[in-house]
Protein backbone atom coordinates (compact mmCIF):
# COMPACT_ATOMS: atom_id res chain seq x y z
CA UNK A 1 0.00 0.00 0.00
CA UNK A 2 1.03 3.44 -0.90
CA UNK A 3 2.60 6.22 1.13
CA UNK A 4 1.94 7.47 4.54
CA UNK A 5 1.16 10.74 3.03
CA UNK A 6 -1.35 8.29 0.58
CA UNK A 7 -3.03 6.68 3.53
CA UNK A 8 -3.82 10.21 5.19
CA UNK A 9 -5.43 11.15 2.05
CA UNK A 10 -7.80 8.14 2.11
CA UNK A 11 -8.72 8.47 5.36
CA UNK A 12 -9.06 12.17 4.33
CA UNK A 13 -11.62 11.89 1.64
CA UNK A 14 -13.47 9.00 3.55
CA UNK A 15 -13.91 11.28 6.59
CA UNK A 16 -14.72 14.24 4.07
CA UNK A 17 -17.26 11.61 2.37
CA UNK A 18 -18.59 10.32 5.71
CA UNK A 19 -20.08 13.92 6.54
CA UNK A 20 -21.29 14.85 3.50
CA UNK A 21 -24.84 14.38 5.20
CA UNK A 22 -23.08 16.98 7.92
CA UNK A 23 -22.67 14.18 10.73
CA UNK A 24 -20.17 11.21 11.27
CA UNK A 25 -22.65 8.21 12.66
CA UNK A 26 -20.98 6.24 15.85
CA UNK A 27 -21.13 3.17 13.25
CA UNK A 28 -19.02 5.69 10.49
CA UNK A 29 -16.55 6.56 12.87
CA UNK A 30 -16.23 3.19 14.02
CA UNK A 31 -15.52 1.71 10.21
CA UNK A 32 -13.20 4.36 9.49
CA UNK A 33 -11.21 3.55 12.36
CA UNK A 34 -10.76 0.16 11.59
CA UNK A 35 -9.66 1.27 8.16
CA UNK A 36 -6.95 3.85 9.67
CA UNK A 37 -6.18 1.08 11.64
CA UNK A 38 -5.73 -1.13 8.70
CA UNK A 39 -3.70 1.07 7.15
CA UNK A 40 -1.27 1.67 9.71
CA UNK A 41 -2.69 5.23 10.96
CA UNK A 42 -2.82 5.32 14.98
CA UNK A 43 -5.95 6.76 16.71
CA UNK A 44 -4.77 9.97 17.83
CA UNK A 45 -3.86 11.06 14.02
CA UNK A 46 -6.91 9.80 12.96
CA UNK A 47 -8.21 12.10 15.32
CA UNK A 48 -6.44 14.71 14.25
CA UNK A 49 -7.89 14.43 10.67
CA UNK A 50 -11.65 14.96 12.15
CA UNK A 51 -10.26 18.22 12.73
CA UNK A 52 -8.13 19.04 9.67
CA UNK A 53 -8.03 17.74 6.88
CA UNK A 54 -4.69 15.77 4.84
CA UNK A 55 -3.58 17.70 1.91
CA UNK A 56 -5.20 15.47 -1.48
CA UNK A 57 -2.65 12.75 -2.90
CA UNK A 58 -3.96 11.32 -6.06
CA UNK A 59 -3.89 7.63 -6.25
CA UNK A 60 -1.05 6.27 -9.05
CA UNK A 61 -2.91 3.12 -10.35
CA UNK A 62 -6.40 2.11 -11.05
CA UNK A 63 -6.50 -0.74 -8.58
CA UNK A 64 -5.70 1.65 -5.84
CA UNK A 65 -8.54 3.84 -7.21
CA UNK A 66 -11.08 0.91 -7.52
CA UNK A 67 -10.04 -0.41 -3.36
CA UNK A 68 -10.51 3.56 -2.38
CA UNK A 69 -13.66 3.30 -4.46
CA UNK A 70 -14.91 0.60 -2.45
CA UNK A 71 -14.09 1.82 0.94
CA UNK A 72 -16.46 4.64 -0.26
CA UNK A 73 -19.08 2.67 -1.02
CA UNK A 74 -18.89 0.62 2.20
CA UNK A 75 -18.85 3.69 4.32
CA UNK A 76 -21.72 4.89 2.61
CA UNK A 77 -23.53 1.78 3.47
CA UNK A 78 -22.43 0.91 6.96
CA UNK A 79 -25.15 3.07 8.56
CA UNK A 80 -27.59 1.28 6.37
CA UNK A 81 -28.95 4.17 5.22
CA UNK A 82 -28.42 5.63 1.87
CA UNK A 83 -29.08 9.23 0.62
CA UNK A 84 -29.68 10.46 -2.66
CA UNK A 85 -26.53 13.32 -2.22
CA UNK A 86 -24.78 9.92 -0.94
CA UNK A 87 -25.13 8.07 -4.08
CA UNK A 88 -24.56 11.23 -5.92
CA UNK A 89 -21.25 12.30 -4.23
CA UNK A 90 -19.78 8.94 -4.42
CA UNK A 91 -20.63 9.10 -8.70
CA UNK A 92 -18.59 12.31 -8.70
CA UNK A 93 -15.63 11.03 -7.13
CA UNK A 94 -15.61 7.98 -9.01
CA UNK A 95 -15.49 10.17 -11.92
CA UNK A 96 -12.70 12.32 -10.32
CA UNK A 97 -10.87 8.97 -9.50
CA UNK A 98 -10.91 8.24 -13.74
CA UNK A 99 -13.18 5.31 -13.42
CA UNK A 100 -15.47 4.45 -15.71
CA UNK A 101 -19.00 6.32 -15.60
CA UNK A 102 -20.82 3.06 -16.75
CA UNK A 103 -18.69 0.64 -13.63
CA UNK A 104 -19.80 2.96 -11.31
CA UNK A 105 -23.47 3.31 -12.02
CA UNK A 106 -23.20 -0.56 -12.45
CA UNK A 107 -21.68 -1.40 -9.32
CA UNK A 108 -24.38 1.86 -7.48
CA UNK A 109 -27.23 -0.44 -9.36
CA UNK A 110 -26.12 -3.67 -8.49
CA UNK A 111 -25.25 -3.11 -4.51
CA UNK A 112 -29.08 -3.62 -4.30
CA UNK A 113 -28.57 -7.44 -4.78
CA UNK A 114 -26.54 -8.26 -2.04
CA UNK A 115 -27.19 -8.07 1.78
CA UNK A 116 -26.74 -4.78 3.32
CA UNK A 117 -25.17 -3.31 -0.24
CA UNK A 118 -22.33 -5.05 0.49
CA UNK A 119 -20.86 -6.05 -2.95
CA UNK A 120 -18.21 -9.10 -2.92
CA UNK A 121 -14.93 -7.15 -3.60
CA UNK A 122 -14.57 -9.79 -6.82
CA UNK A 123 -17.56 -8.90 -7.78
CA UNK A 124 -16.87 -5.10 -7.80
CA UNK A 125 -13.65 -6.13 -9.30
CA UNK A 126 -15.22 -8.46 -12.34
CA UNK A 127 -17.35 -5.10 -13.39
CA UNK A 128 -14.69 -2.95 -13.76
CA UNK A 129 -12.89 -5.56 -15.56
CA UNK A 130 -15.46 -5.75 -17.90
CA UNK A 131 -15.50 -1.96 -18.24
CA UNK A 132 -11.75 -1.71 -19.24
CA UNK A 133 -11.51 -4.59 -22.10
Amino acid sequence: MGTYEEKLSILSEMISFARVDHSLKESEYGFLLKVASNLGIDKETFDGLLKERSPKVVLKSQAERIVQFHRLLLLMNVDREQHKKEVDTLYNIGLRMGLPPAAISQVLEVMHNYPNNVIPPNVLINIFKAHYN
